[in-house]
């Protein structure tokens, strides 16, 4: 099946491992061209040089996007590299060890907001200037979570992803006008090295056996791969009369109707 993303011009936030490395990848094979963006320069161009051995096109920006600056950083960026802006997956995010809600500080409230949220706000508003200056058209994927539909136990966490969720039905219907569609992609646990779970399999191998014999209905984790294909179909045009919708990506995991 031919997905007619060749050429594209597409920017994947926190690209350099996991979710976001895999997803920047599989758009390449694809024949995007791929904006990288991490805070640390080193794992980011080694995650570039990787795929341009393969042939792809891809460019590189060192920037925060949990800040407002680095968000438009990360967009301008991409349009210096390509020229314009077609696709842009919002994938930056994570816990950060925030808790429930009467342990969880201001501090930790403010960056989990920031990471999961805002930064899908600040990179989409910059992304939908460029889409709409060039008449329109574009595709904006949010990588959300099964906790932005079900109790988890971090509070900012889950709020966080709620309020992603609900920002990706406001986008969908409110950028229609512009041909720009708006989707979420909700992974389960994903194992990668590295990354939280592999820390805490590393950590507790014993508590980790249990939670994926009792939780995940497939009995394993799912691979930053397997969320990567899905973003990939939803970024096509075989995917242009979806918008609007969060997908699970998480193996029966989630519990929510």
């Amino acid at each position: 099946m031919d997905l007619e993303l060749r050429g594209k011009a597409a920017l994947v936030t926190g690209s350099s491992r996991g979710i976001g490395r895999a997803i920047a990848t599989a758009l390449a094979r694809e024949g995007a061209r791929v904006l990288l963006t991490a805070r640390g320069a080193e794992v980011l161009e080694a995650t570039a040089a990787e795929l341009r051995a393969a042939g792809a096109e891809v460019a590189t920006a060192v920037t925060d996007v949990a800040t407002r600056a680095g968000a438009v950083e990360a967009v301008d960026a991409a349009v210096r590299a390509f020229g314009t802006l077609d696709i842009l997956v919002n994938n930056v995010g994570g816990s950060g060890g925030a808790g429930a809600f009467d342990a969880a500080t201001v501090e930790q409230w403010a960056s989990v907001m920031d990471r999961n949220l805002m930064s899908a706000v600040w990179c989409s508003q910059r992304a939908v200037e460029v889409m709409r200056a060039r008449g329109g058209g574009g595709c904006i994927i949010h990588i959300n979570s099964i906790y932005g539909r079900e109790y988890a136990t971090s509070a900012p966490y889950t709020t966080a992803k709620a309020g992603l969720t609900a920002l990706t039905k406001e986008m969908a219907v409110d950028l229609a006008r512009h041909r720009i569609r708006v989707n979420g992609v909700a992974p389960g646990s994903i194992l990668f090295p590295g990354g939280s779970w592999d820390k805490r399999q590393k950590a507790d191998p014993e508590k980790v056996a249990k939670l994926v014999r009792d939780e995940l209905p497939w009995g394993r984790f799912g691979t930053p791969e397997e969320v990567a294909d899905v973003v990939t179909f939803l970024c096509s045009e075989r995917a242009r009369w979806v918008t609007g919708a969060t997908l699970p990506v998480d193996g029966g995991q989630g519990r929510a109707f």
